[in-house]
């Protein structure tokens, strides 16, 4: 049997960090935290259930989950956000990988609680991660603040059963400042990558995500947070192709 090392990102997480560490109590064999220096009990909460508890400034999402995979002692890594858990289920098939490890990494699919409703639509379920792997094999890639576990090409990656629990937003005010601020990573990030936000763009990316959000991806299944999903995600767009105009209009008055 592989032994596995839990890793897990942090920053004032104490409302989340228990559900969490608890979930994953019985897949692994040593849980490692990376924190942002929390100012809440975020470290104390982890210290009482035996993490190996690291601390770090935050540099973008990419760099701290490739940081915290070094603090591991194995290189079979499950890797979390504190505001996520295993379901019962999941559990049972990490810990049957555990017995019969037969690829480099895995994907599960995450489920999505927003205000105290889960969420099977608006494009955010199945939204499949792959969350398990052998660290030799890949690494953490994307663009800040999406995030995602790249495998070398040749790697085998194969499906999980059961969900990752994915407890976002406790208040729709809570998903609206979250908005603002990955507008401003992910315009940031554009304008580093050389990407341009053309003025018609500014209007149709959001008409067209919230289409495909809302109708397209059945997001009216799921109700008044079905709808407010759906708008919050369009504004989003909307003001990261915003705020990227604004960075390169800054740019030339310089």
């Amino acid at each position: 049997m592989i032994k596995l090392s839990v890793v897990i990102i942090t920053f004032n997480e104490a409302r989340n960090i228990k559900r969490c560490l608890e979930s994953v109590k019985e897949v692994a064999d040593e849980i490692v935290v990376l924190d942002s220096f929390s100012t809440d009990n975020t470290k104390e909460i982890c210290k009482n259930y035996g993490v190996r508890f690291f601390s770090h400034a935050f540099d973008g999402h990419i760099q701290q989950k490739n940081r915290a995979i070094t603090y591991a002692s194995n290189p079979y890594i499950l890797s979390l956000d504190a505001d996520e858990a295993l379901s019962e289920t999941l559990k049972k098939s990490i810990l049957q990988k555990k017995k019969n490890w037969d690829a480099e990494g895995f994907t599960l699919n995450r489920l999505t609680n927003y205000c105290g409703t889960w969420i099977r639509h608006c494009g955010w379920y199945p939204d499949r991660k792959l969350r398990l792997f052998d660290s030799r094999k890949g690494k953490w890639g994307g663009f800040n603040p999406h995030d995602k576990y790249i495998m070398e090409s040749k790697a085998v990656v194969k499906h999980l059963q059961g969900d990752l629990l994915h407890y976002s937003y406790y208040s729709v005010e809570e998903h609206y400042r979250q908005t603002e601020k990955f507008s401003t990573i992910a315009a940031e990030t554009f304008f580093k990558l050389g990407k341009k936000a053309p003025l018609p763009k500014v209007w149709i990316s959001p008409l067209i995500r919230f289409v495909r959000d809302y109708f397209l991806k059945l997001g009216f299944l799921d109700g008044k947070a079905g709808i407010t999903i759906c708008k919050i995600s369009a504004l989003g767009t909307k003001q990261k192709y915003q705020k990227l105009r604004a960075l390169y209009k800054q740019q030339n008055e310089n």
